[in-house]
């Protein structure tokens, strides 16, 4: 693990501690500049370090704190233990996780490389998981706090192309869902955001059409409205929740054959472009 020094540590205790993973760039790095205020303090967790810090100073001047820490989300028990530690030293009030990694099954492979389920299932699911339970039941402890995950649409569907991604970002909307019935009445509160298309590094690699592209600003001030208005789940664009109610209600051989004629591809994608 790696991390760039505290700046400008305030000398008062802060009103909000935000740890927000995947804050190197896309939806992380707009979440942090959206949130960034006097009396906020920011924990940029994200694999690029130089980025990070860019990203630290510029919600500096906008009044907060903040510090950063290159996690390798892969390694589950390093993420948990840097968790357990930054906790302990300043209760986190805000959890949200934006950290998110995406792919397609390569032309003329009949599926998906076993070592890329593995990376996109610890990256999408699994860590994020793992992490958040111990969160939540640390906010539950102290009174309370907030909890978010940025998934996609992509859950609701089922992507041949995708059946990683698809598949880890079900698991993850399944899990946020049930962990938000548990922890309500703790006062820990659980998002769910589900968007569609928004113009990161991750969408950047996708060939063809990308309907309803939304910028990570706009992204970002939904996100924020959401898990303020303390709602469980959050799809947008609108449309997105259509096609997703859509896809439900049609016969599942109908939507296959649908879905298998998507031409959509990607450039290959390379490590520091693996925030959502």
């Amino acid at each position: 693990m790696k991390f760039c020094v505290l700046m400008k540590q305030a000398a008062i205790i802060p009103h909000k501690t935000i740890l927000i993973t995947g804050a190197s760039s896309g939806i992380g790095a707009a979440l942090a500049q959206h949130y960034a205020q006097t009396h906020t303090h920011l924990i940029l967790w994200g694999r690029s370090q130089k980025r990070l810090s860019q990203v630290a100073q510029s919600v500096e001047k906008k009044g907060a704190t903040a510090e950063c820490h290159s996690i390798d989300l892969t390694n589950i028990d390093e993420a948990l233990t840097a968790l357990r530690n930054q906790d302990s030293l300043t209760p986190i009030t805000h959890f949200i996780f934006a950290a998110g990694l995406g792919d397609m099954r390569k032309e003329g492979e009949l599926a998906e490389e076993p070592s890329l389920v593995t990376e996109l299932c610890l990256v999408n699911f699994t860590t994020p998981a793992t992490l958040a339970t111990e969160m939540a039941n640390r906010m539950a402890t102290r009174g309370g706090g907030a909890i978010a995950f940025i998934g996609s649409v992509a859950a609701f569907h089922d992507l041949p192309m995708s059946t990683a991604y698809s598949g880890s970002k079900a698991g993850l909307a399944r899990f946020s869902t049930a962990l938000h019935a548990a922890m309500s009445p703790h006062k820990v509160y659980v998002t769910l955001i589900s968007p569609g298309y928004v113009d990161t590094p991750m969408s950047q690699r996708l060939s063809g059409k990308l309907p309803f592209l939304i910028s990570p600003q706009k992204a970002a001030q939904k996100i924020h409205r959401a898990i303020s208005r303390r709602k469980a789940h959050l799809i947008f664009p609108w449309p997105f929740a259509f096609f997703a109610f859509l896809e439900g209600h049609l016969p599942r051989p109908v939507v296959h054959r649908i879905l298998r004629l998507s031409t959509m591809q990607q450039t290959p994608r390379k490590t520091e472009c693996s925030d959502t």
